[in-house]
Protein backbone atom coordinates (compact mmCIF):
# COMPACT_ATOMS: atom_id res chain seq x y z
CA UNK A 1 0.00 0.00 0.00
CA UNK A 2 1.59 3.66 -0.93
CA UNK A 3 0.78 6.61 0.88
CA UNK A 4 1.29 8.89 -2.05
CA UNK A 5 -2.47 9.43 -3.07
CA UNK A 6 -3.41 10.28 0.86
CA UNK A 7 -0.57 12.81 -0.04
CA UNK A 8 -2.36 13.82 -3.00
CA UNK A 9 -5.17 14.44 -1.43
CA UNK A 10 -3.95 16.22 1.73
CA UNK A 11 -1.64 18.79 -0.34
CA UNK A 12 -5.26 19.42 -2.58
CA UNK A 13 -6.80 20.42 0.56
CA UNK A 14 -4.05 22.33 1.60
CA UNK A 15 -3.67 24.22 -1.43
CA UNK A 16 -7.27 24.97 -1.87
CA UNK A 17 -7.62 26.06 2.30
CA UNK A 18 -4.64 28.30 1.07
CA UNK A 19 -6.40 29.83 -1.59
CA UNK A 20 -9.70 29.93 0.28
CA UNK A 21 -7.93 32.02 3.32
CA UNK A 22 -5.85 34.66 0.85
CA UNK A 23 -8.94 35.46 -1.41
CA UNK A 24 -9.53 38.54 -1.83
CA UNK A 25 -12.43 38.07 -4.16
CA UNK A 26 -15.76 35.50 -3.66
CA UNK A 27 -15.57 33.58 -6.99
CA UNK A 28 -11.89 32.80 -6.24
CA UNK A 29 -13.56 31.83 -2.92
CA UNK A 30 -15.68 29.44 -4.68
CA UNK A 31 -13.52 28.18 -7.02
CA UNK A 32 -10.34 27.30 -3.88
CA UNK A 33 -13.52 25.71 -2.03
CA UNK A 34 -14.24 23.18 -5.30
CA UNK A 35 -10.48 22.45 -4.88
CA UNK A 36 -11.22 21.43 -1.48
CA UNK A 37 -13.97 19.14 -2.43
CA UNK A 38 -11.92 17.83 -5.00
CA UNK A 39 -9.51 16.69 -2.87
CA UNK A 40 -12.13 14.06 -1.50
CA UNK A 41 -12.53 12.83 -4.98
CA UNK A 42 -9.08 11.74 -4.57
CA UNK A 43 -9.17 10.44 -0.81
CA UNK A 44 -12.22 8.41 -1.81
CA UNK A 45 -10.90 6.37 -5.12
CA UNK A 46 -7.83 5.96 -2.68
CA UNK A 47 -9.35 4.02 -0.52
CA UNK A 48 -11.38 2.16 -2.80
CA UNK A 49 -8.38 1.58 -4.75
CA UNK A 50 -7.23 -2.20 -5.03
CA UNK A 51 -3.69 -3.37 -6.55
CA UNK A 52 -4.40 -5.35 -9.27
CA UNK A 53 -8.12 -5.26 -8.95
CA UNK A 54 -10.86 -5.64 -11.88
CA UNK A 55 -14.47 -4.45 -12.20
CA UNK A 56 -16.57 -6.54 -9.64
CA UNK A 57 -18.18 -8.34 -12.77
CA UNK A 58 -18.25 -11.76 -11.69
CA UNK A 59 -20.01 -13.34 -15.51
CA UNK A 60 -16.81 -14.96 -16.82
CA UNK A 61 -14.85 -15.68 -12.88
CA UNK A 62 -15.31 -17.52 -10.14
CA UNK A 63 -16.06 -15.07 -7.10
CA UNK A 64 -12.98 -14.65 -4.77
CA UNK A 65 -10.44 -15.90 -7.28
CA UNK A 66 -9.14 -11.65 -8.16
CA UNK A 67 -9.51 -9.12 -6.56
CA UNK A 68 -12.19 -6.74 -6.87
CA UNK A 69 -12.54 -2.95 -6.62
CA UNK A 70 -15.01 -1.52 -4.14
CA UNK A 71 -18.25 -0.34 -6.55
CA UNK A 72 -19.71 1.36 -3.56
CA UNK A 73 -16.71 3.97 -3.06
CA UNK A 74 -16.55 4.82 -7.14
CA UNK A 75 -20.29 5.51 -6.43
CA UNK A 76 -19.77 7.64 -3.77
CA UNK A 77 -17.19 9.38 -6.04
CA UNK A 78 -19.29 9.92 -8.64
CA UNK A 79 -22.45 11.10 -6.00
CA UNK A 80 -19.13 13.52 -4.79
CA UNK A 81 -19.09 15.32 -7.91
CA UNK A 82 -22.27 15.58 -8.15
CA UNK A 83 -22.95 17.31 -5.46
CA UNK A 84 -19.68 19.53 -5.42
CA UNK A 85 -20.90 20.93 -9.14
CA UNK A 86 -24.43 21.55 -7.28
CA UNK A 87 -23.17 23.39 -4.07
CA UNK A 88 -20.57 25.52 -6.46
CA UNK A 89 -23.45 26.37 -8.90
CA UNK A 90 -25.06 27.76 -5.63
CA UNK A 91 -22.69 29.77 -3.92
CA UNK A 92 -21.93 31.01 -7.90
CA UNK A 93 -25.31 32.01 -8.03
CA UNK A 94 -25.49 33.48 -4.33
CA UNK A 95 -22.31 35.62 -5.33
CA UNK A 96 -23.74 37.16 -9.13
CA UNK A 97 -26.57 38.59 -6.45
CA UNK A 98 -24.17 39.67 -4.21
CA UNK A 99 -22.47 40.89 -6.65
CA UNK A 100 -25.77 42.86 -7.96
CA UNK A 101 -26.97 44.31 -5.10
CA UNK A 102 -23.65 45.53 -3.60
CA UNK A 103 -21.65 46.13 -6.82
CA UNK A 104 -18.68 44.38 -5.70
CA UNK A 105 -17.41 40.84 -5.27
CA UNK A 106 -14.32 41.40 -2.10
CA UNK A 107 -15.10 40.27 0.73
CA UNK A 108 -14.03 43.67 2.84
CA UNK A 109 -15.82 46.08 0.93
CA UNK A 110 -19.50 44.37 1.98
CA UNK A 111 -19.87 46.35 5.24
CA UNK A 112 -23.64 46.06 5.01
CA UNK A 113 -23.25 42.33 5.97
CA UNK A 114 -21.15 42.83 8.90
CA UNK A 115 -22.57 42.23 11.96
Amino acid sequence: MTVLPYLVAVWIFLTGCYGLATSRNLIHAVGCLAVCQASTYVLLLAVGYRDGGTAPVYSDIKPGSRPVVDPVVQALTLTDIVVGATVTALLLALVMQISKRHGTVDPDELRELRG
